[in-house]
């Protein structure tokens, strides 16, 4: 039976009309919206599967990735408005559009730095993408701005019965899902939330609350997820174990404890509003001051002291910019969107003068001109 939306094969030139859009839009995970979203930034939900009859990818030929593929694309866009999705293969971007798409949280590190046969569906409105050929066959992902862990499952688990109608899973009655990484076997899933803790971090209480999570079986990860680094005091908590759980005990599991966190920050953040409020304003003012006159400054301190002006922010401490337009900031000044944006390729030290060039003219207004409004939007 064909498929009533055969897979689009998007020349090299409409991929880079998509992506130059996508580069200046707001990005789902920065809207600044949903609930709890001073805290939360975004909830995110990973799906892993892999087809039978096919080797892991990390033993399968080049040949059974493009069958892999294949397969899946078919099967992602059987039925589907593919007026809604783009399609993206990994082998034919280059690295700059490849790092794009991870600053915008759409694809992994691993997909984007592999080899061989691998791409990605994307939606346009970045509420969902979909991994083929990552560590697994496929990955499904989907995203949204603030705690709201019920609507990004219901994108997740559509996907994966639109999909298993069209496909033959690697499946086992006594494990479950079967997949690469033995900690992914069973639901094969990721319940992530993303959480903007600065407060807890200037009272050092971080520290003790993440050996606790740690003894519940989650996992603390950096902005990009596993093996990256915390930037902007921006940490992910996900679950570490899939098996012997089901989906609903893993996603109970973090809606329980993800409360709690948002809690000990509001109470760091009036700790601090309480008893340290000169030093504290003092410190985001500098913040401010320095990103608003530095001639040159990289992505890590950028996201340093963006981070501190947006506690600012939501503390009434800066009124001089809104919220959307600092979280934009957050991806506009990473290294891919940068250059983008600049409308050519950087090395670091010009990456580093051109982002506090671009800082100056968004927060100063020199010329009048406004960061990204609505869509999707990282140096």
């Amino acid at each position: 039976m064909k498929s009533k939306n055969p897979p689009p094969n998007p020349s090299v030139l409409d991929l880079a009309r998509e992506l130059e859009q996508l580069s200046r839009s707001r990005g789902e995970w920065l809207k600044g919206s949903g609930p709890e979203s001073d805290i939360v930034i975004s909830t995110r939900i990973r799906l892993a599967r892999n087809l039978a009859c096919y080797p892991f990818r990390s033993r399968a030929t080049d040949t059974d990735r493009q069958r892999i593929q294949q397969i899946l694309k078919e099967a992602i866009f059987h039925n589907a408005d593919a007026e809604q999705l783009i399609y993206v293969d990994l082998e034919q971007l280059d690295s700059l559009d490849r790092q794009l798409l991870v600053e915008r949280q759409l694809i992994s590190r691993e997909l984007a730095e592999g080899q061989g046969p691998r791409s990605a569906v994307i939606d346009r409105s970045e509420r969902f993408s979909l991994m083929i050929n990552e560590e697994d066959h496929l990955r499904i992902m989907a995203m949204a701005s603030g705690l709201n862990l019920e609507e990004v499952w219901q994108t997740v688990n559509q996907w994966d019965d639109r999909i298993e109608q069209r496909v033959v899973y690697a499946f086992d009655e006594k494990l479950g899902y079967l997949t690469a990484c033995p900690t992914n076997v069973g639901t094969g899933i990721r319940v992530s939330v993303m959480l903007h803790l600065p407060a807890l971090v200037l009272t050092r209480q971080l520290e003790k609350i993440f050996r606790s999570l740690q003894k519940l079986d989650l996992a603390v990860r950096g902005l990009y997820g596993e093996g990256s680094q915390a930037m902007g005091d921006f940490y992910q908590i996900s679950n570490q174990v899939t098996l012997g759980q089901s989906e609903q005990e893993i996603m109970k599991k973090i809606a329980d404890i993800i409360p709690a966190i948002i809690d000990y920050e509001r109470k760091a953040r009036e700790l601090l509003m309480r008893e340290n409020l000169r030093t504290l304003h003092d410190r985001i003012s500098r913040a401010f001051g320095i990103l608003r006159t530095a001639q040159t400054i990289s992505s890590e301190e950028t996201m340093h002291l963006l981070s501190s002006v947006r506690m600012g922010i939501h503390l009434g401490l800066i009124k001089e910019i809104g919220i959307l337009q600092l979280n934009d900031l957050f991806l506009q000044t990473q290294p891919a969107h940068l250059q983008k944006l600049a409308g050519t390729e950087l090395d670091q030290t010009d990456r580093d003068i051109e982002r506090a060039r671009f800082l100056r003219r968004h927060l100063n207004k020199e010329d009048g001109s406004q960061t990204a409004q609505g869509g999707s939007s990282n140096g």
